[in-house]
């Protein structure tokens, strides 16, 4: 699968404007969303090869927005990294337990990121 797009979920002005000009940098197109609701919506609207999601986020946070993402049929394929300050290990297991393909801990490097991006395994 080819990465063209994807969908920055993050309810910090300053996180999304960041992680925006690291993936446009690295060439991808990118859309933003300030929240889990927001976020679900408009990856049900546009189907983006891949989510990059916060989890500390009011409302629905970005364990519970995974875990939605993986259980709906529509959006089970789309691959979801989440992206996040939390950085014990429980968190990360957890955060793999609702269905993300990869955990990256804030604040995250360019080079990082991107290869990231590039070691994410389909299925």
């Amino acid at each position: 699968m080819i990465i063209n797009t994807i969908l920055v979920i993050d309810d910090s002005p300053t996180d999304r404007h960041i992680l925006s000009r690291m993936l446009t940098k690295g060439g991808y197109q990118v859309g933003t969303a300030e929240s889990g609701e927001e976020g679900v919506l408009k990856i049900k609207q546009y189907m983006p090869d891949l989510v990059l999601m916060d989890v500390v986020m009011p409302g629905i946070n970005g364990f519970q927005a995974t875990r939605m993402l993986a259980r709906d049929d529509e959006t089970r394929h789309i691959p979801v990294i989440l992206c996040t300050s939390k950085d014990q290990e429980t968190d990360k297991i957890w955060g793999l337990r609702q269905g993300a393909r990869a955990y990256i801990t804030k604040p995250v490097s360019i080079d990082d990121l991107l290869q990231k991006i590039k070691n994410l395994d389909f299925p």
